[in-house]
């Protein structure tokens, strides 16, 4: 995306552009993509980080047009946080993601939450908001977040999956508010649409989403076969030991995100029957 520079809108369609954030990292890839929807009026989706350039970039993009709505995916704090000046400055209001979460019972909540998000209108599936030759409307798609939520625009059939589906990488999934079982059957409901391309909240647009969607079904079908290869072998095992042996190679800074991800799905096997919890330990279930 070196000839996508932040700062700058890159029209995908005559309906839609991007903005890049200015907040690349090994978790947001090149940073957060917002886009624009719209020609006479415009929606925007997910306006990112509260980052005065990144605003003034908004606000370039935007070029003065009535701002119908001010769309969010979930809470979390490179998605959400500009909403809140975004919407000081248009008058729109901010709909989409169920608000933050208290906190879960024996634990802090996570820190990449966006606290102070307060939506003026929470979306259901199916509601959804419109403007002048366009329409967008909520999907459920918990896992990666409870809340998460795409947003399909029928007019193009193009969905913005948020960090469901993500155009660099697969998405964290990170208890208690990331649920691995919420994530599988979210990916087996992208497979029963006919969306044309997704444009994700991070990396380039997805050109042929089923595909996509499919391979992502399987690597974690994978992972998860892994997992139990692994406790297999008769030895309990904690978190960190599977995950060394699962994610060899991988960037030491994303090993605590890929721990998550393989307690997720420890969570979900366990749920499901096939593991147990030993104290810090996990076992085959007998």
């Amino acid at each position: 995306m070196a000839e996508h520079p932040t700062g700058i809108p890159i029209l995908l369609e005559p309906l839609v552009s991007r903005v890049l954030a200015p907040n690349p990292s090994p978790f947001t890839y090149t940073g957060t993509q917002t886009h624009i929807v719209g020609d006479r009026d415009v929606a925007v989706i997910d306006p990112g980080p509260d980052d005065p350039a990144h605003l003034e970039a908004l606000s370039h993009a935007i070029a003065g047009r009535p701002v119908a709505a001010i769309l969010v995916t979930h809470h979390h704090r490179d998605h959400s946080p500009a909403s809140r000046p975004l919407a000081r400055a248009t008058g729109a209001p901010v709909v989409g993601a169920a608000p933050f979460a208290p906190d879960y019972e024996g634990g802090r909540s996570d820190a990449a939450f966006d606290r102070d998000y307060a939506p003026d209108r929470v979306l259901a599936e199916g509601e959804g908001v419109s403007g002048d030759g366009w329409t967008l409307t909520a999907l459920a798609t918990p896992g990666h977040t409870s809340n998460h939520l795409a947003f399909a625009l029928p007019e193009t059939k193009a969905l913005f999956s948020g960090d469901h589906v993500m155009g660099w990488s697969t998405s964290i999934v990170s208890p208690p508010d990331g649920d691995m079982g919420a994530y599988m059957a979210s990916l087996e409901k992208l497979m029963e649409r006919d969306d044309r391309v997704y444009y994700p909240g991070h990396g380039e647009a997805v050109d042929n989403p089923q595909r996509l969607v499919r391979g992502m079904l399987g690597h974690r079908k994978q992972r998860e076969g892994q997992i139990l290869r692994l406790l297999g072998g008769g030895d309990p095992l904690e978190v960190a030991a599977m995950t060394a042996r699962m994610y060899v190679g991988l960037n030491p800074k994303l090993l605590p995100a890929a721990e998550r991800s393989v307690l997720a799905h420890l969570y979900d096997l366990r749920m499901r029957g096939l593991v147990r919890e030993e104290g810090a330990s996990w076992t085959i279930a007998a």
